[in-house]
């Protein structure tokens, strides 16, 4: 299943890209992920994105080649940068690895939930090594984090 989150704000277009099973976030342990839903996520974001003078988009796919689409597709229609939570892909996903490599615009890895304090396979982070860094541990505030790393790296572009 895919889902879309209509642009919202003003300036500069950062892209939320979720990964497989956050459609489920609210509902799936909340002790670990939190107990705010996409929406809700999405919505804090808006308003955060409104404060630093940019505009959010997102999209939640358990389809990794959608997440690849999205990431080549974002530079040439417009994107200024990415957010990105590949979820599990994030350990295994050379395809997004190369897309965010690819992409041409900076990309924030982030991760609800500190993967350096949880199974052994989680501590290998794929994609990490082609993002611009990497935020991870803070439930939904990875997110906002995320956000703010992306409006700053924008800011030093300019």
């Amino acid at each position: 299943m895919t889902r879309r989150f209509a642009a919202t704000g003003e300036g500069p277009l950062v892209l939320v890209l979720h990964g497989p099973n956050l459609g489920a976030l609210g509902r799936r342990d909340p002790g670990l992920y939190g107990a705010l839903d996409l929406d809700q996520i999405m919505e804090r974001l808006a308003k955060l994105a409104g404060e630093l003078g940019l505009r959010v988009e997102g999209l939640q796919s358990d389809r990794e080649g959608e997440l690849v689409e999205a990431l080549l597709a974002a530079g040439g229609r417009g994107v200024a940068a990415a957010v990105l939570n590949p979820g599990a892909l994030a350990h295994t996903s050379y395809a997004v690895r190369d897309a965010v490599e690819a992409a041409g615009i900076p990309v924030v890895e982030v991760h609800l939930s500190n993967v350096h304090a949880r199974e052994r396979w989680r501590h290998h982070l794929a994609i990490a090594p082609a993002a611009a860094g990497v935020v991870a541990g803070f439930g939904p505030a990875s997110y906002d984090l995320g956000l703010r790393a992306a409006a700053n790296l924008l800011a030093r572009r300019t």
